[in-house]
């Protein structure tokens, strides 16, 4: 067997084994060549595109991998309303109400907000088949990680490509990971935040508590794993019964 077809299996060997990635219900296509791994489809959740990436990372002959996996949408929307829905979210975001936020329209590029008096960066909107992109420049991890949340909530949306610059340069600490977090989970109408602790160590997040419903601790899993820079989330969210 050359040695590519047997990296191949090892590498469907190891999504088979994540048991958040249902290859049967959504099978995905895999390409290796010169130490890339290229993974492509659509998957159920945000847990499994990220399980299925981390999965990949940590075999041992794969020195990178393109991501091409995007979540099943929520609803099914044209991009237009995807773009606006994103715009409107970032609009009516206070921490972010010091940001330019400008779009992108059938090619041509406008602002939706001109930059505030002592404005602190730009975002801009790009929305394709689905995909939010997110670019320009933005003064903390917090309102880049906070951008991309709610790009990632618009019900529309199949992935979030967050390139948002920082200015000034700063990595997120474990702490800032958490902080992040806390927010997602304090602005989302459907999570009671005051039910839930957050902790983080080497960018794994850790969830524990006592929530009253299923659905309420799930999707207290899938704001964490919205945070950017997030690698992995362990929840241990008890549910009353």
């Amino acid at each position: 067997m050359p040695e590519s077809a047997a990296i191949l299996d090892r590498a469907r060997s190891a999504l088979r084994s994540e048991p958040r990635l249902d290859m049967s219900r959504t099978p995905v296509a895999l390409a290796f060549a010169d130490g890339v791994m290229t993974i492509e489809g659509e998957v159920e959740t945000i847990a499994a595109k990220k399980l299925a990436l981390e999965r990949l990372t940590a075999l041992p002959t794969v020195e990178r991998v393109v991501d091409r996996l995007h979540v099943k949408p929520a609803q099914a929307m044209a991009d237009g309303q995807i773009r606006d829905l994103v715009r409107d979210a970032l609009l009516d975001e206070a921490a972010l109400s010091d940001v330019a936020i400008r779009e992108v329209v059938k090619g041509h590029e406008r602002t939706v907000r001109e930059p505030p008096v002592g404005a602190n960066g730009s975002i801009t909107v790009r929305i394709e088949d689905g995909i939010v992109t997110l670019d320009g420049e933005v003064r903390s991890y917090a309102q880049k990680s906070l951008a991309g949340v709610l790009a990632w909530w618009v019900p529309g949306s199949r992935d979030v490509v967050n390139g948002l610059g920082i200015d000034p340069p700063e990595e997120a600490t474990d702490g800032e990971v958490t902080e992040a977090v806390r927010v997602a989970l304090e602005k989302d109408p459907f999570v009671n935040p005051s039910q839930i602790r957050v902790s983080t160590a080497g960018r794994v997040v850790t969830l524990t508590g006592l929530v009253p419903t299923d659905a309420e601790r799930e999707m207290a899993e899938f704001d964490a794993w919205y945070v950017f820079g997030v690698d992995r989330v362990i929840n241990q969210i008890a549910v009353r019964r």
